[in-house]
């Protein structure tokens, strides 16, 4: 990072371009931290929903959308995140980069009352963690330790109001549904063995 701060050489060129240095070396004085306190608990844990950035060995990023029910992330402690993975379409994009590439980006938003909240850190997967079993539905658990977490301003999010939470996510005592696409012709007969269907009897 340049000059020892939170900034590298293409965020300085563009903060001198638009004269934002002295904003920009504020805003990580007075709102970067390196450990999450009770106001970022209570935000994280009431996600149902947030953006997980990573990037591959080449550095080629991704990002995804990762939704559960509210509290489905929770903070283990000041500098501990953790969320379970739950079954997906079998790509493993996200967390096949965290196993070669553990750094990541979080970025959780109220969209109701509109704010948001970046995380940064160094992610490790197991299927071994002891709270893999406190999830229902979860097959791996994705644990990151906190490096970096700082506000956004919030004046671009759009106000929306949830309608309902996705049937798929799980929950104790209950049973999601079976995907769709699980059934396509293009998809059913590459499906994990956990997931297919007896063949129909003529």
């Amino acid at each position: 990072m340049a000059d020892d701060s939170a900034y590298h050489e293409g965020m300085r060129r563009l903060q001198d371009q638009f004269d934002c240095r002295r904003i920009a070396d504020r805003l990580e004085q007075v709102t970067y931290t390196t450990a999450l306190d009770e106001n970022d608990r209570r935000f994280i844990e009431a996600a149902s929903m947030f953006f997980l950035a990573t990037a591959d060995p080449a550095g080629q990023p991704d990002c995804s959308y990762k939704g559960g029910m509210p509290g489905f992330v929770r903070v283990l402690d000041a500098s501990t995140i953790a969320w379970p993975d739950y079954d997906g379409n079998g790509q493993f994009r996200s967390l096949g980069n965290l196993l070669a590439n553990p750094r990541v980006g979080l970025l959780f938003i109220d969209f109701q009352r509109p704010s948001r909240m970046r995380v940064n850190g160094v992610a490790s997967v197991s299927s071994e963690d002891p709270l893999l079993a406190t999830w229902e539905g979860a097959q791996l658990v994705v644990r990151v330790k906190v490096e970096q977490v700082f506000p956004n301003c919030a004046r671009y999010i759009h106000r929306m109001q949830p309608l309902d939470v996705s049937p798929f996510a799980p929950r104790a005592q209950y049973e999601p549904p079976r995907p769709d696409w699980k059934d396509e012709p293009d998809f059913a007969d590459a499906l994990p063995a956990r997931d297919l269907r007896p063949p129909k009897s003529v």
